[in-house]
């Protein structure tokens, strides 16, 4: 059994691909397994780190402007098209796959779309709320559409190809109670958690604002434990905070990292998380019930984090507050007011129960294990 994945762009698309690849491996011995991404993209780091090899084509993305800078660019980009088209069908020949699968990104398109049009098994899976220009172009041609939350269907022109799979999470997010979590990060009392990330890097004007978050805390006596990852910006925000007299040397509620390595025992732990509203991220929150405040990124393409935190707002499971009405104040009241208020964190976990799909892995697995059945005549 030979099967290929390709995908690119994010951690988001990368990770659930991964998660596939370790669970035909475990389940079907022999199981050969490449992936495709894009020249240059993060996946060709992330991916060799998991074992697996990688080969690329050189595709490039669409901008949605007409500036004379976007208009250069897709020019390219067309160029490209054609050239990622031979490279694919170059790969698609040497490999020889049983099953192609994309996960997101636009390196997934040419490799894909050469696939279908030989007749390969061939799916997609989306993990965003609302599809990408990708996914979307795919959907048409691929056998079988996936996606993570049920409000997607509508997002296709064949939702009777699209099945509701939910989007593989990390083993590590189940492995701890909240209890445990607590206890291995030395909490003893029971004051609650907040977690507040805004992505490995960080994000600078979010960590001005959990600067000030962070000294109204101080200021009211620490009524919160609080972790926060503050990326590249760690040193300017641990500066900001002992000239605002809060610096967490003083503060033991106050725990300021650069990176936050053991996140799923965090995550457990937490009772409230400040986060951006990527698809990962969006679909470890809903995974383990974690009530959050959603601050989506305003420098995505086509405002994808805005609709997936909206998914979540409308299921009641997360207060979406966009960055430009955000501040420290007014994050430390909205969290200040879901924490101080048991009832409305356990209706939060409930919504986002209700709505998760805990065997993603296991529903896509079924999914693609079909398609390869019916190949094989099964």
């Amino acid at each position: 059994m030979k099967i290929l994945f390709t995908c690119g762009g994010t951690a988001g698309h990368v990770n659930p691909a991964v998660a596939l690849a370790q669970m035909f491996q475990a389940r079907n011995p022999g199981c050969e397994v490449l992936f495709v991404g894009a020249d240059g993209g993060m996946e060709t780091r992330l991916v060799p780190k998991e074992g697996y090899p990688i080969e690329t084509v050189t595709i490039t993305n669409f901008r949605r402007s007409f500036s004379p800078a976007a208009i250069g660019h897709n020019v390219k980009t067309l160029l490209n098209m054609n050239k990622s088209k031979k490279q694919a069908n170059a790969i698609l020949d040497r490999f020889k796959p049983d099953l192609v699968v994309g996960t997101g990104g636009y390196a997934s398109y040419p490799v894909v779309n050469a696939a279908a049009a030989r007749g390969i098994p061939t799916a997609v899976h989306e993990s965003n709320a609302v599809p990408g220009l990708t996914t979307k172009a795919l959907s048409k041609v691929v056998d079988v559409v996936m996606v993570g939350f049920a409000e997607s269907k509508n997002h296709y022109d064949d939702p009777s190809k699209v099945v509701v799979t939910g989007t593989p999470v990390r083993g590590d997010f189940f492995q701890y109670t909240r209890k445990e979590a607590r206890t291995k990060l030395g909490l003893t009392d029971e004051r609650p958690l907040v977690l507040s990330v805004w992505g490995s890097l960080g994000a600078e004007e979010m960590n001005r604002q959990i600067v000030d978050f962070i000294a109204l805390e101080c200021r009211d006596g620490e009524p919160f434990h609080h972790i926060h990852g503050a990326g590249r910006d760690f040193a300017r925000v641990m500066a900001a905070l002992k000239e605002k007299g809060a610096d967490p040397a003083s503060h033991p509620a106050m725990d300021v990292r650069e990176y936050i390595y053991d996140m799923p025992v965090v995550m457990a732990a937490a009772d409230l998380v400040l986060c951006r509203a990527g698809a990962s991220t969006i679909s470890e929150l809903t995974a383990i019930a974690k009530p959050s405040i959603l601050v989506p990124s305003p420098n995505v393409v086509a405002d994808h984090q805005t609709k997936n935190a909206r998914v979540l707002e409308q299921a009641g499971g997360a207060v979406l507050l966009p960055e430009g009405e955000s501040s420290g104040e007014k994050l430390y009241q909205t969290a200040a007011g879901i924490l101080n208020d048991k009832d409305r964190r356990e209706a939060m976990g409930a919504a986002l129960r209700a709505m998760a799909v805990p065997d993603a892995a296991e529903q896509i697995y079924g999914v693609l294990s079909g398609l390869l059945g019916k190949k094989q005549g099964k």
